[in-house]
């Protein structure tokens, strides 16, 4: 077992297909380490295709933490993900193990990592339903808005990002202040290494249609067709997630499955777009060229980074 020091909260990042959980599943067993998801989409409870969640299997390897916290229709807010994260991070030191947050969502690593003080205002529903409507109405009307009320935040949010922009209003609403005023940081994680991992374009739009394809193969369909039957609604947070909101219209009957198919590698490329953009914006991010390395073989480089 290779030595790492206990108080070291190690960051294993980058965009989807990467290579990010074999790896870290193999760097945990040899430090004694245990495994903490930084994903949006893995927080649900039912959706395991399409989130390439951990296996059973993998689980069984290596404990993981912040799988699961919720039901598909459930709302798991930034302040709550970060809130079952730092407890986690705790638990796993505390019993002398080795922290690793691992995943692709990049502002649930920047919580953790730098210990954001998040506004605690419940989600209003009436109000997003406003808000909602209005976007639909006049788009950009919720960024122009934000861009008035919160020029920092409006910076900060892209202007598709209807979500994002709909939290940051419903804070302003709730609280009569920014919410860049409201996020800050305190003293973070400790001693932090992040490492993200980068594949060239091609090998990695290769690795995404080789996924789609095994998410089939695996059952993706029958698991999204089994969501819709126990009633949950398409309409979701949840169930806008890849791979989700794409098979569920092949189900509903909107599209053909090769359309569908197309349409989920293609959102996937983009995504993983967004995640690099994300990631490079941090100067403190070490980066790690993993193409043509095995997952040992990329165990094998975070290895001697780490020493």
């Amino acid at each position: 077992m290779v030595s790492a020091p206990l108080t070291r909260l190690i960051v294993i990042c980058g965009p989807t297909a990467a290579g990010k959980t074999a790896a870290s599943l193999l760097l945990a067993e040899r430090l004694g380490g245990e495994i903490v998801a930084a994903d949006s989409r893995t927080i649900y409870r039912g959706m395991d295709i399409g989130t390439a969640k951990p296996t059973r299997a993998e689980r069984a390897r290596i404990p993981h933490h912040c799988l699961d916290l919720a039901e598909p229709d459930e709302i798991v807010t930034l302040a709550g993900f970060r809130r079952a994260a730092v407890e986690a991070v705790a638990d796993i030191r505390a019993r002398q193990q080795v922290p690793l947050l691992v995943g692709g969502t990049g502002l649930y690593i920047r919580a953790v990592v730098d210990d954001f003080a998040i506004p605690a205002v419940p989600p209003d529903p009436a109000l997003r339903a406003r808000l909602e409507g209005a976007e639909e109405g006049t788009p950009g009307t919720l960024h122009a808005r934000l861009q008035h009320v919160d020029p920092l935040a409006a910076g900060r949010i892209h202007p598709r990002n209807v979500r994002r922009l709909i939290r940051a209003l419903e804070v302003f609403e709730h609280m009569g202040q920014p919410i860049s005023a409201l996020q800050h940081r305190t003293d973070g994680a400790g001693d932090t290494i992040q490492v993200a991992l980068t594949v060239d374009r091609a090998e990695l739009y290769r690795r995404i249609d080789e996924r789609v394809d095994a998410q089939l193969a695996a059952g993706l369909i029958d698991e999204v067709r089994g969501l819709l039957e126990r009633g949950y609604d398409p309409a979701l947070p949840s169930m806008q997630s890849l791979g989700y909101k794409e098979i569920a219209a092949y189900v509903q009957g909107q599209t053909d499955l090769s359309g569908a198919v197309r349409l989920l590698q293609r959102n996937t490329r983009h995504f993983a777009k967004r995640q690099y953009t994300w990631f490079r914006k941090d100067p403190r991010l070490h980066w790690l060229a993993v193409d043509g390395l095995t997952p040992a073989g990329v165990a094998d480089a975070l290895t001697r980074m780490l020493e």
